[in-house]
């Protein structure tokens, strides 16, 4: 168990691309009380961030953190659930614009160690609650990763933020968050360690001319076939016609475009006992067997396009 009164590490010069910033939601309702429960940053500062703060509700759920907000006594900038609520593992709570000051340190307090000793540390700073009782109330690694995503996520958005505090060491009279149950030194690691940050997608494949489509009876079907972005788009149209179904549009402009197998029902869609007898009827009359009715598709007008090699 630590000491949450030294929890503090200074941040280097971030090295890469700005970060997305963590899942998460608007708590709902907080945005209309946001004018209420927090302030302009360049009222008492020019605005820049320059601290990140680490919190603890010492409650037990959210909307109990959130109750103080509501009151607009308090405020931060994200809030942790724990792992007894429905948000735990999927997503953060948003609470607060990272263009305000939120409302989470007071502000005549100050440690000589942070931004030169300097006051209003709301007025550069981020602030992020994390729910927990602080009474032997282990946090899970869900919400230390999170923590440390933020973290990471305000470390390469903000050049000028160098100094990730408890609030314990800034305000030690009267707070004792996140609490010595708090794994700093993981959460520091997860913060600086290069392997802890997110690794960026391959770009896509860029493709060297044509793509071949050839329908199941290997016959190359003409469809116009690219990659754009990625990702496989092709002239669904002609597609779908190259694979023995026919096409028709609906709702006037063409709006809806249908696929429709042999007699006119939808693809994959039953055939009742009346339209065999009929299909059989018409193929005595026209000289056929069914056996060698034409499977050559029936054209109408119009194109569609298809963001996927799929038939749609």
């Amino acid at each position: 168990m630590g000491n949450p009164q030294t929890y503090h590490f200074k941040l280097p010069s971030y090295v890469g691309g700005e970060l997305p910033e963590p899942a998460g939601a608007w708590y709902p309702g907080i945005r209309k009380h946001i004018p209420e429960c927090t302030s302009d940053r360049r009222l008492r500062g020019d605005g820049r961030v320059r601290a990140f703060v680490i919190h603890a509700t010492a409650g037990s759920n959210s909307s109990g953190a959130m109750s103080t907000m509501f009151a607009h006594q308090a405020s931060w900038h994200w809030l942790v659930p724990d792992e007894n609520e429905a948000e735990h593992g999927t997503a953060i709570w948003i609470c607060a614009p990272e263009s305000r000051a939120a409302w989470h340190v007071r502000n005549e307090r100050s440690h000589p160690d942070v931004n030169g000793g300097s006051r209003n540390v709301n007025y550069w700073s981020l602030g992020v609650e994390i729910v927990n009782s602080q009474q032997q109330d282990p946090f899970s690694d869900w919400q230390v990763e999170r923590a440390a995503a933020l973290v990471r996520y305000a470390w390469s958005k903000y050049p000028d933020l160098v100094d990730v505090v408890s609030h314990a060491k800034i305000d030690p009279a009267r707070r004792s968050d996140p609490g010595a149950n708090f794994p700093w030194d993981q959460f520091r690691e997860m913060v600086l360690s290069p392997a802890s940050l997110p690794i960026a997608p391959p770009p896509p494949t860029i493709a060297r001319g044509p793509i071949r489509v050839v329908s199941p009876a290997g016959e190359r079907i003409e469809c116009d076939a690219r990659l754009l972005d990625g990702v496989t788009v092709v002239e669904a149209r002609p597609l779908i016609e190259g694979l023995g179904f026919r096409v028709e549009y609906e709702d006037g402009p063409p709006m809806t475009m249908r696929i429709r197998g042999d007699g006119g029902a939808p693809a994959g869609a039953p055939r009742s006992a009346v339209e065999g007898a009929d299909d059989r009827a018409e193929n005595v009359r026209s000289g056929r067997s069914a056996s060698r009715r034409s499977a050559s598709p029936r054209r109408g007008k119009g194109r569609g396009k298809s963001r996927s090699g799929e038939s749609q």
